[in-house]
């Protein structure tokens, strides 16, 4: 019997989850384009209602005027660091000061962003970058803050909590923010140089933005004889011509943390051809879906029984500048008729609140304002308050919010007296199950996968609870997710298929060759993903003609944005499993020049280049990562597996021994380390191999392992348990079998001779 080799295993991440507002269409400023102020002579109504909008406004020139208008002094700096910041304006110019050990820097503004809640204010740095400068406005409270600061949930930082240096990428305007802030915007990124000449048509959300090019509108429409309208308006009109996913789309590709795919996007398109969506695997959302962090209304959206119906629309409530249409006094509950029309009429009843107080409007229930960042959003679930859910996972509830006099115990109590029926149980039960996903408890599984196969799952929750059981090493999770591989839901399809990325064998395979062909991109990019280590070669025409489409896709989305680390990391991984060693190595270093104190990059160009031969290389990269961070645990993990083949064993040894400290749950590790000593300490050996097993006790070669040391050390009848539980498990276990039957004939050896 041989003694089972090291593992050579880095774990490879999945496409990280890239989430923005509006970082997500690249737009050509096509010669098409004719620029709002071409609509004016026959839609100057809307134009004046666009142009003074927060879309209309979205970005704008920093200006004297402006700068007077809608901003208030700085009176006093803001210390970030060892520096001090201040906003200062002068009538023909405005900047930020920098004051710190090398003396005082100006940083000239050049543009203003935002402007509902809060103004951003950019810079032009080096290369072309435009840089969110450290200091914001608060519109409301007309004072000066921290910009990092307010995002913490954002972009963590190192160490925990702490915000990430103004100067990051992930601050700057070209790489980030620029997609929902003005229009036909063309980055111009190169990446040998790592530069920038961005152009852009017009600052702001622009009417061909929504409506698209309007050149050959205005060419038709003048050509046209008086009084008379062209059959063929050669434009996106959106509204009533399109439908009410459309236009609900064409609003969510700027109000959703999402994951951008293809920078084609145009109104009436469907948002999963060209993006994925974040939901509640993420922990800017509260376990019961309730905001905590800035999440741009459209996972929220996707909630909402009412949106969910199918016959609810943004524009319901919503003008296409973004107004709302139900702020006028005695016209609140408005937004929800006619389909509530007797709760409308009866609403005292319902809302157990006076009519004309805050607690009778429905919205103030059911789309209660929290805030982030200094930015305050509208809960877009619409689902009732649930108090319940504030005392288990401490989530924000309508209630609370007006009665901050009272607690939620209190609330609570009041909404199980106004109904017989525990609307809050569907929720919390949900809830319950995203929050022990999250932390890895997997003991409701069962309950888990009951969700996921019922008929009453919510997409958004179903979505979430997929992603997170990809952590989940029970094979008891698979048959929903295969069956989600047929859900209605595109989103869910796309989750699914994520899910099967490391584990594409069997029935995966055939389910992920149908989704290489399925009618949305997001779904085919994903399978596509999932299926990167399968030769083309062994599949028939039909397959290996869609899946090689789906491998193009999924190579073009990741190009799409070739300054943003999670792509660039992303096509890495996929080329590494396709084999293709030095495209992946030389994206692994790309991913770095984009963000250098990322490890992960670090461990997995080391694999790249173990694979290609190149073990000096491997080793400098590693050691640039455990320099970066000396306890990191895929790190030291993957140094010792190198350490182990160059023949130095103590030092394997001692790099496996520090990464089970930093991470106790790692079974990798822990079987590798039990294989590295087994020969000079049998004993402890079989300590870290059970504990291998029972961290992973799916893994059949860490129970082969695991019975094979005890057989060594004599310990035949549990030897035997452990191989009889890997055959009932894993029944084609040749050796395993081969194995259990060596150690009962020699069990039955040892009783026949104790008879004689």
């Amino acid at each position: 019997m041989h003694t089972p080799p090291l593992i050579l295993c880095v774990p490879l991440a999945l496409s990280a989850a890239v989430f923005a507002c509006g970082d997500n269409k690249p737009q050509d400023a096509s010669k098409e384009v004719a620029g709002s102020s071409s609509c004016r002579k026959c839609h100057e109504e809307s134009y004046q209602l666009w142009s003074t909008s927060h879309h209309g406004t979205a970005m704008q020139l920093f200006t004297f005027k402006f700068a007077k208008k809608a901003l208030t002094p700085q009176k006093k700096a803001i210390e970030i660091g060892e520096h001090r910041y201040k906003a200062q304006i002068a009538p023909n110019t405005g900047w930020v000061a920098e004051l710190g050990p090398q003396g005082e820097k100006k940083y000239p503004i050049k543009h203003a962003m935002g402007g509902k809640n809060v103004y951003y204010f950019l810079t032009e740095l080096d290369r072309g970058r435009l840089q969110v400068l450290p200091v914001a406005y608060d519109v409301r409270e007309k004072s000066w803050f921290d910009t990092a600061a307010s995002g913490v949930r954002h972009f963590p930082g190192a160490p925990a909590g702490a915000p990430i240096h103004w100067r990051d990428r992930l601050y700057t305007f070209n790489t980030a923010c620029y997609g929902c802030h003005v229009s036909q915007l063309s980055t111009n990124y190169d990446v040998e140089t790592d530069s920038y000449r961005t152009t852009w048509r017009e600052s702001g959300v622009n009417c061909e933005t929504c409506h698209g090019p309007t050149e050959e509108h205005v060419r038709v429409c003048e050509a046209a004889p008086e009084g008379q309208v062209p059959r063929d308006l050669k434009i996106r009109r959106g509204g009533e011509d399109f439908t009410i996913a459309q236009n609900n789309e064409a609003c969510a590709v700027c109000h959703a943390k999402l994951v951008p795919f293809f920078g084609d996007f145009q109104s009436g398109d469907r948002f999963f051809d060209h993006f994925g969506l974040i939901a509640l695997e993420h922990r800017d959302f509260y376990p019961d879906g309730r905001d905590l962090g800035e999440n741009y209304t459209y996972t929220l959206w996707r909630m909402s029984p009412c949106a969910g119906s199918g016959t609810l629309g943004c524009l319901h409530c919503h003008t296409s500048s973004g107004r709302y249409r139900f702020g006028e006094a005695g016209k609140e509950n408005g937004a929800c008729l006619p389909c509530h029309k007797e709760r409308v009429e009866k609403a005292t009843a319902h809302t157990h609140h006076k009519e004309g107080s805050e607690g009778n409007r429905c919205v103030s229930c059911h789309m209660p304002m929290t805030e982030f960042a200094r930015m305050r959003r509208s809960d877009h679930s619409m689902l009732p308050p649930t108090p319940r859910a504030t005392l288990e996972f401490g989530s924000p509830n309508a209630c609370n919010l007006c009665h901050t006099d009272r607690d939620a115990s209190w609330a609570d109590t009041h909404v199980r007296t106004w109904h017989e029926k525990d609307y809050q149980a569907p929720v919390l039960h949900r809830a319950r199950l995203i929050e022990a996903a999250r932390s890895g408890d997997f003991s409701r599984l069962d309950e888990m996968t009951a969700y996921l196969e019922s008929k009453k799952r919510d997409e958004i929750f179903a979505t979430s609870l997929i992603r997170l059981l990809a952590a989940c090493e029970d094979e008891r999770k698979w048959p929903p997710i295969r069956s989600a591989m047929s859900d209605p839901s595109a989103l869910i399809r796309a989750a699914a298929a994520t899910a099967m990325v490391n584990h594409p064998g069997g029935e995966n395979t055939s389910l992920l060759l149908e989704g290489a062909r399925d009618s949305y991109r997001l779904v085919r990019v994903r399978s596509a993903e999932a299926l990167a280590g399968l030769p083309l070669s062994i599949l028939s025409e039909k397959d290996r003609a869609s899946l090689g489409a789906a491998f193009a896709e999924f190579e073009s989305a990741m190009r799409s944005r070739p300054d943003d680390f999670n792509a660039t990391y992303s096509l890495a991984n996929f080329y590494m499993r396709r084999g293709r060693l030095k495209e992946a190595a030389w994206h692994f270093e790309l991913a770095l020049k984009l963000q250098p104190s990322n490890i992960t990059p670090l461990v997995n160009v080391a694999l790249a280049y173990a694979k290609l031969k190149k073990p000096t290389k491997a080793h400098e990269a590693l050691q640039k990562a455990l320099t970066i961070d000396p306890k990191n645990a895929p790190a030291n993990f993957n140094m010792a597996l190198l350490m182990a083949e160059q023949g130095k064993p103590k030092q394997a040894e001692r790099h496996l021994r520090i990464a089970l400290e930093s991470r106790p749950d790692f079974a990798e590790a822990a079987y590798n380390l039990a294989v590295l000593i087994s020969s000079a300490d049998l004993g402890e050996a079989l300590e870290w191999i059970h504990k291998a097993h029972e961290l992973s006790p799916n893994r059949p070669e860490y129970a082969f392992t695991e019975a094979f040391y005890l057989q060594k050390n004599n310990d035949t009848k549990r030897a035997i348990e452990v191989l009889e539980e890997l055959i009932k498990n894993h029944p084609r276990h040749m050796d395993a079998i081969r194995l259990l039957g060596q150690l009962r004939g020699v069990k039955g050896a040892r009783q026949n001779s104790s008879i004689r």
